[in-house]
């Protein structure tokens, strides 16, 4: 199977597929919009003045509405892709935890990070 008719397998689903390569482009961005809106808003909720949190929930708020367009914009079969995203999401949500909030990822979490990403493998290029 070459590259274009696993593109079509994996994303069709609406009147043309998307490339693979992009659609895991995608899929990153996604990721990177949620966790990142996800941790506007967890600075917010312990923001010393309320105009800060305000500020920082609307922020997030934007960002999170920015990752809902992404992910359900393009015309793909959003359940098979589900794997991957998860495995990107995951991966995302552990960097900025600790570079945005100093949280190391302990061995345990790393471990079943590892399961997450395998399944995410697995669900992306299973036929």
């Amino acid at each position: 199977m070459n590259g274009r008719e696993k593109a079509r397998l994996i994303l069709s689903g609406g009147s043309y597929p998307l490339r693979y390569s992009l659609a895991m482009l995608v899929l990153l961005g996604a990721a990177c919009l949620e966790a990142g809106g996800d941790a506007l808003m967890r600075v917010g909720m312990r923001s010393p003045t309320a105009t800060r949190a305000v500020l920082f929930f609307a922020l997030g708020g934007l960002v999170l509405t920015f990752y809902g367009y992404t992910v359900n914009a393009p015309p793909w079969n959003f359940g098979r892709l589900l794997g991957v995203y998860v495995a990107f999401f995951f991966v995302v949500a552990q960097l900025i935890s600790w570079l945005g909030f100093g949280q190391k990822p302990t061995p345990m979490i790393l471990w079943g990070g590892a399961l997450i990403v395998a399944g995410g493998c697995i669900v992306s290029l299973a036929k």
